[in-house]
């Protein structure tokens, strides 16, 4: 089942509490990591146990000794409910199951013994009423797990009667209008006959909806809703939802995935760099007035370290300010002494205010990771920081600090997959505005050669296809560099609105300060302007 906003959790719960009622059956629930297994457990089944009074009388309180409730198992007469994380081998093959549920597939880990899906599939071999339900919000399309089952499903889809012309439709945001600027004159359009429906006429028809399959059924039953069935949700609140979302790549495809609860489906794979260096602009000599922070990328090559100062301003927009080269040993101390001197350095924007650098990530991940240690362990209150790239899909930004290192450096893990991709999409956009990235005139060919040296491409890897970012060519430092000054930002979590909107007012500044857009561009583009019932 793709689901989206609508009760996920909920019909995880509700199948959890009617088999512990009425079948007393063993029970695995998989969540993609051990962690979310706990949390789950504790913040939505234990409640769940204690507040049913059903339920309540088959589970011993966990403060009684030998209780068998436990956080990862919840022992009833007949049966057991365990949770377990995708990436734990020995959780997923331990003992029988005849319900397994799997929660969030779209961001299951491979096992060291295979796939999550298949070893607890096997565990219910010995039952003949073996039942198995996936639900997930989806991703890529393409890489999506919970996409290739659904397509292998008899695919379901939630049909709702229009109250004029009593015709079923599956509702679409498409058929969703509203007046330009104006969320609260959102309402839904019937597909055959036009009437509009307000958001009571919406609830109405979902009430007297019904499952109707789009597919022969192979023995498979596929679900599919998005947010427009949920009785939750104004349309006016989804319209102001996709506003706020569709400026920047990044929103919109949380938007298309946890609303619509469709898979999102990237643009292109790379980035031409002679479309990118159009964005060449001149600045006048200083920092353009719309930055209110910068931050530093740093990659340790063998002969030199590379560094990007990165200007952030309003939603995301961002402006290089300048690509500097430290030629030296990274062994030697000379070469960080003169980093050091380069970070000091302050910035002029066209108003006169003065900025500095707010943070800096230097990547650990070379051969001189004992170098970078050094330079950052005693320089964390500069918030200079130690980091390193983890690759792979759905990794988090940046991850919680690590000491476990000989030099008890805080370490943090980047996931560069998913920076990576915030970067192109932003590379494509055309038009200043958020998410636009801005860049000097002085900068030559071969820095947006690096920029877009990297592309995506599409793996099968153990039965299903991967995403990985692959080199097409050999250097591409200026994107190692503008993924750490992102991550930089990151770790700090500044909030660069609220900054912009005191005023103009800088984090070196608190004073008030006109914003003024100067036409700097070389060549400028122009600004463009209860569904759950009756299934069966």
């Amino acid at each position: 089942m793709s689901s989206a906003q609508v009760g996920k959790t909920e019909m995880i719960l509700n199948l959890i509490g009617f088999h512990i009622d009425r079948d007393a059956c063993p029970i695995l629930c998989v969540q993609p990591t051990q962690d979310m297994a706990a949390t789950f457990s504790r913040d939505r089944v234990a409640p769940m146990l204690r507040d049913t009074a059903c339920l309540a009388k088959k589970v011993k309180d966990p403060r009684s000794r030998d209780s068998g409730n436990t956080l990862y198992s919840k022992q009833f007469d007949g049966g057991h409910v365990t949770f377990v994380g995708s990436n734990s081998a020995s959780g997923l093959a331990s003992r029988p199951i005849r319900l397994v549920l799997f929660d969030e597939v779209d961001r299951y880990q491979t096992t060291s013994e295979g796939d999550a899906i298949e070893l607890a599939k096997k565990r219910a071999t010995t039952f003949w009423n073996k039942k198995f339900v996936a639900v997930s919000t989806p991703t890529n399309k393409g890489s999506s797990r919970i996409e290739a089952m659904f397509e292998n499903s008899d695919k379901r889809d939630y049909h709702v009667p229009c109250g004029d012309c009593g015709e079923y439709q599956s509702l679409r945001w498409s058929n969703v209008q509203w007046e330009q600027d104006a969320p609260e004159t959102a309402c839904y359009v019937c597909d055959h006959c036009g009437s509009v429906w307000d958001d009571a006429a919406r609830y109405r028809a979902v009430r007297k909806g019904e499952w109707r399959a789009t597919a022969p059924f192979v023995g498979t039953a596929g679900f599919r809703l998005s947010a427009l069935y949920s009785p939750w949700l104004a349309l006016e609140s989804g319209v102001r939802d996709f506003l706020e979302a569709k400026k920047l790549p990044e929103t919109l495809r949380v938007f298309v995935n946890t609303f619509l609860g469709e898979t999102w489906e990237e643009a292109g794979d790379g980035v031409s760099d002679l479309e990118i260096s159009n964005h060449r602009e001149d600045y006048g000599g200083k920092v353009p007035n719309e930055v209110v922070i910068i931050t530093a990328g740093c990659d340790v090559q063998d002969d030199r370290l590379e560094i990007e100062i990165l200007g952030h301003a309003r939603d995301s927009e961002t402006y290089s300010i300048d690509f500097h080269t430290i030629y030296g040993d990274p062994a030697s101390a000379n070469i960080w002494a003169d980093l050091e001197t380069y970070l000091k350095q302050t910035w002029e924007r066209h108003d006169g205010r003065m900025l500095s650098v707010k943070a800096t990530a230097i990547d650990s991940g070379g051969h001189h990771t004992q170098a970078v240690y050094k330079f950052c362990k005693p320089r964390i209150s500069q918030r200079v920081f130690a980091i390193k790239g983890v690759g792979g899909e759905g990794k988090p930004m940046v991850g919680k600090p690590s000491t476990n290192n000989n030099l008890k450096c805080k370490l943090f893990m980047v996931g560069v997959d998913t920076i990576k991709e915030m970067v192109y999409s932003h590379l494509k956009i055309k038009d200043e505005g958020a998410g636009y990235c801005h860049f000097p005139h002085t900068y030559t060919d071969e820095y947006f050669l690096q920029l877009t040296a990297e592309k995506v491409i599409k793996k099968f890897h153990k039965g299903f296809h991967r995403r990985e970012w692959v080199k097409t060519r050999t250097r591409n430092e200026a994107l190692d560099c503008r993924v750490y000054a992102i991550a930089a930002l990151s770790i700090i979590n500044a909030n660069v609105n609220m900054i912009a909107q005191r005023s103009g007012k800088t984090v070196d500044d608190e004073d008030d300060a006109p914003k003024v857009r100067k036409d700097r561009r070389l060549a400028r583009t122009p600004r463009s302007n209860g569904f759950v019932n009756g299934w069966r």
